[in-house]
């Protein structure tokens, strides 16, 4: 029975074989990895992942699609997750987790932002994206493409374009271009915020109207004298910053509160 691509899942199935192989090669899969693939739709890389693997992980909302999968693999070669990607525990699966998928790019960025609160359990991330959403993974500063998307995964992850995809490959053919990221999670170094969700507040703020300067993007942050400490230009805007400029006012804001939060009150 063939499969109807559902709207509301944003279901564009990955249908060109020599851009699967291309994938696969990327990902270069090895017998005893812990894999997981989000959203296999009619399996375009499940097939090639689970004829590499000893076990292959997947993670799928549509049920028609469970059912299918659960009809074509023995439970002890495909282990099926059944559930929204968004709320699922990729934790628990154990460490040194490798995720792949070619996500709905209607969720694609909460999916990212949700893997990336399970970095510790990850070795590499390996997903199908918008061209678009890519170019501003993987973008630097002073770029158009440099926002929060931007500085956030690149806080947590070494980031590279590694596959342009047209939107011939699909069926049904998207309107846009799509390309293929690889994300690794960085090396634990001194630049790291100490507070993540100060981190994320501050790029949330800094990048909430990009035409303005620092001074009037983070007024609810930093002053001038905050400003010269960190050696920052409050002229500045926030495309000009590197991740790791954001990195040093997050922890400055959270020394600069505990340190209030120590001085003596007046009886």
């Amino acid at each position: 029975m063939q499969h109807v691509p559902r709207k509301r899942f944003g279901q564009h199935f990955l249908a060109d074989e020599r851009v699967i192989a291309q994938i696969v090669r990327a990902i270069e899969p090895q017998s005893d990895d812990l894999l997981v693939e989000i959203g296999p739709g009619l399996g375009a890389l499940t097939a090639p992942l689970a004829a590499r693997l000893n076990q292959l992980h997947v993670v799928e909302l549509d049920r028609d699609i469970v059912a299918r999968l659960r009809s074509d693999y023995p439970e002890d070669k495909l282990v099926m997750h059944a559930g929204d990607a968004l709320a699922f525990d990729f934790s628990a699966l154990g460490s040194g987790l490798r995720v792949v998928g070619n996500l709905p790019y209607n969720i694609s960025t909460p999916i990212l932002f949700h893997l990336m609160r399970h970095i510790a359990a990850i070795r590499d991330v390996h997903v199908m994206l918008q061209k678009e959403v890519v170019a501003r993974i993987v973008a630097r500063p002073g770029t158009p493409e440099y926002g929060r998307l931007s500085v956030m995964l690149q806080h947590h992850f070494d980031v590279k374009k590694i596959l342009d995809v047209t939107a011939a490959a699909f069926r049904p053919r998207p309107k846009v271009e799509s390309a293929v990221v690889r994300m690794s999670p960085r090396e634990p170094t001194n630049q790291c915020s100490c507070d993540e969700a100060v981190f994320g507040e501050v790029a949330r703020a800094a990048f909430s109207q990009r035409r303005k300067t620092l001074r009037n993007a983070l007024r609810a942050y930093l002053q001038a004298d905050d400003f010269a400490v960190l050696g920052i230009a409050p002229a500045a805007r926030a495309q000009e910053l590197r991740v790791d400029d954001f990195v040093r006012i997050a922890n400055h804001l959270v020394a600069r509160r505990a340190a209030h939060a120590q001085e003596p009150r007046p009886h």
